[in-house]
């Protein structure tokens, strides 16, 4: 591992988190080249927490662009604030009805429209602009941002083409304002929870890092991390019991996020070891799906404890 690289490992371990060369690599890569990353797997797997460490590391704002299906360019992008602008245009309207029986008359034409032009400027200035996520990403003047923008395979594909032409300039084209260039191009995170097929010019556009779930060994390691209080023999059965369940069909198997709930859960309780009744009272903090939760009886759990606690 390179020195840049092994540093930034040291830095991401710094804020708990545990990432293999590969996750640093692609991250360092990403910064280094001003390219965006594209981070698919599984739902729980550590994806977006990649971009909230980084903003951690490089000590700069977190910007969130959540996306959905019907998310338009207005939302991500910029929206005018139509209730100043409303409540700006009465008061001008104020202020001409009172001063105009004391004004002198002038003849209409050219200053009427000058006035005319001069309040569109004000309403239509900076001051009335409401930026959203990817706005606010390229606005950025102090330092470069990161901007994640969370589960893409969620938008439309027209949403992506519009994502793909603001990512290759960074820079936005507002009709009353002009062209906005990016000062400092963001670090920008794409996860994807793979629901369906992210476009080929996208991903060219992007580096790519896939993330598995985590082995024994790092897995105990991330429970030990987040979850200081843990023991060490329950972090270990915690983990066997849930790569257990990762070796079945479900149809939401349980991620690192569920390891750590379940963790947090069971710390809570006061347990210092699993048993099958406290692994079926909180069996919910690892299985989210109704039929998921159907396969496991009271035999299936007890075959799980005991095979978790044998290691």
């Amino acid at each position: 591992m390179r020195p840049e690289v092994r540093r930034l490992e040291a830095a991401m371990r710094g804020l708990d988190y545990i990432a293999e060369p590969s996750i640093v690599t692609a991250v360092h890569l990403a910064r280094s080249m001003e390219k965006p990353l594209l981070v698919e797997g599984d739902a729980g797997v550590g994806k977006t927490e990649i971009a909230k460490v980084m903003a951690g590391v490089m000590e700069t704002e977190l910007i969130r662009l959540q996306c959905y299906e019907g998310l338009d360019a207005n939302t991500a992008l910029y929206e005018w604030n139509y209730q100043r602008q409303l409540l700006r245009l009465r008061m001008e309207a104020g202020e001409a009805a009172a001063a105009g029986s004391a004004a002198t008359p002038t003849p209409p034409g050219e200053s009427g429209e000058a006035g005319v032009d001069r309040l569109e400027d004000v309403i239509f200035g900076r001051r009335y602009l409401l930026e959203r996520p990817l706005l606010r990403a390229i606005t950025r003047t102090d330092a470069p941002p990161v901007l994640l923008i969370d589960e893409i395979d969620r938008a439309d594909e027209g949403f992506e083409a519009f994502l793909l032409e603001v990512l290759s300039d960074f820079q936005v084209t507002i009709p009353e304002l002009g062209t906005i260039r990016a000062t400092h191009r963001p670090l920008v995170v794409l996860t994807s929870n793979r629901t369906r097929e992210i476009g080929d010019a996208l991903r060219r556009r992007c580096l790519y890092l896939y993330i598995e779930h985590p082995d024994f060994e790092k897995e105990v390691e991330i429970v030990r991390t987040k979850v200081p209080d843990v023991s060490d023999a329950l972090a270990e059965e915690i983990t066997h019991l849930v790569q257990q369940l990762r070796g079945r069909r479900l149809m939401k198997p349980p991620g690192v996020a569920e390891t750590l709930d379940w963790a947090r859960a069971l710390v809570t309780l006061h347990c210092d070891r699993l048993d099958a009744d406290i692994v079926t009272e909180t069996l919910g903090c690892l299985i989210k799906d109704y039929h998921d939760s159907g396969q496991f009886k009271a035999a299936e759990i007890d075959t799980l404890v005991a095979a978790a606690r044998a290691g």
